[in-house]
């Protein structure tokens, strides 16, 4: 049974409980790269400092999912040399942009969902008597 929110957006469960939460390393790289272009490194140290630590992920998580959006055109890679080694930039494409806007309406109805639970303001009050 799909899970529906007050703006008549349906998403699959299954979607809900393993996308969403795999999905977390991808809303905030595609996120970061709104502001500007980093590199990976760049990116996983910045995701630990935007969520003061409470968010960490290695480089082995990023880098295949960087590689993954930048095939699937979502971004858009520069390459330079540094101190003599090749650096690899990434940036938002206007389809990554668009698949940012699309993941943080869905992150917004699941967080908006989750926060009615916690505070006691579940779907079935709406149709409950006065």
């Amino acid at each position: 049974m799909p899970i529906s929110s007050r703006y008549n957006t349906v998403m699959d469960k299954t979607k809900a409980s393993k996308e969403y939460l795999q999905g977390i390393p991808e809303l905030l790289i595609l996120r970061l790269l709104q502001s500007r272009e980093m590199y990976g490194y760049e990116i996983v140290q910045s995701i630990k400092l935007e969520t003061r630590g409470a968010i960490e992920f290695r480089e082995g998580v990023i880098y295949p999912l960087l590689h993954s959006l930048h095939s699937k055109r979502l971004l858009a890679i520069r390459r330079a040399k540094v101190r003599g080694r090749e650096r690899v930039y990434y940036r938002l494409t206007k389809a990554g942009l668009k698949r940012l806007n699309s993941k943080v309406a869905d992150w917004n109805m699941v967080v908006d969902a989750v926060r009615g639970v916690l505070h006691g303001e579940s779907a079935g009050d709406a149709h409950a008597a006065p």
